[in-house]
């Protein structure tokens, strides 16, 4: 018999689960190391009306954090994703290659039954927060630093404040945190979905390998 993509998921989650996943508009914000990585573990688990977001474009240095390759380098980050994407699953995302402002915002975020916020600095998260909490759209936040990652919905959130120690993309972040912190995100995200009451607020040390939920 022949096996689908989404053989195994449908063996774990059920094919009425995977039908439900098509069937939900998650908004993502940002396409670096999150974002990127979150969309294809998405889209590889089902979800088809995902909307990206990100204006910047594929650098060197983002190669070994996202999903972007060498050849892409230069690229909008949106159009590299999109592709990738495409590639993979054959699932076409939605894309926005813009800036999100407060001009814009709530345009942008329009329609989405969960936003995903995934950016990389303080001005941004915030005007995700609080637009969301006053549209009242769920919303789930995944940060990253160093040795340390965060998956946390907006009722709990508190907006960080910028380091003054410089720019983000220069911390040190190991491959395996952004896995372990996408992962995180998705099963959220999943059980978000499947109408599961409980959110649940994770954390992740990959110095001690780990996870806690409060």
């Amino acid at each position: 018999m022949a096996k689908n993509k989404f053989h195994h998921e449908e063996i774990l989650r059920g094919k009425d689960a995977i039908a439900r996943f098509g069937q939900v508009r998650v908004v993502i914000c940002g396409a670096g190391a999150i974002g990127s990585n979150l969309v294809d573990n998405l889209a590889r688990q089902g979800f088809k009306l995902i909307c990206l977001i990100d204006m910047d474009r594929v650098d060197e240095h983002n190669i070994n954090t996202q999903t972007y390759e060498e050849a892409d380098i230069g690229a909008l980050k949106v159009n590299a994703c999109q592709t990738h994407v495409y590639r993979t699953v054959g699932v076409e995302i939605e894309i926005v290659s813009k800036k999100l402002e407060a001009k814009n915002v709530k345009k942008l975020l329009k329609d989405a039954d969960l936003v995903v916020d995934g950016f990389d600095n303080t001005e941004a998260r915030r005007l995700v927060a609080e637009h969301c909490k006053q549209e009242k759209i769920p919303c789930l936040h995944a940060g990253l630093h160093a040795e340390y990652a965060e998956v946390v919905w907006n009722e709990s959130y508190t907006v960080p404040q910028e380091d003054p120690e410089g720019d983000v993309c220069d911390y040190p972040l190991a491959r395996n945190l952004i896995l372990i912190a996408v992962a995180m995100a998705t099963e959220e995200i999943v059980n978000f979905v499947l109408g599961k009451k409980e959110r649940r607020n994770l954390s992740f040390t990959l110095k001690d390998l780990k996870i806690g939920a409060y």
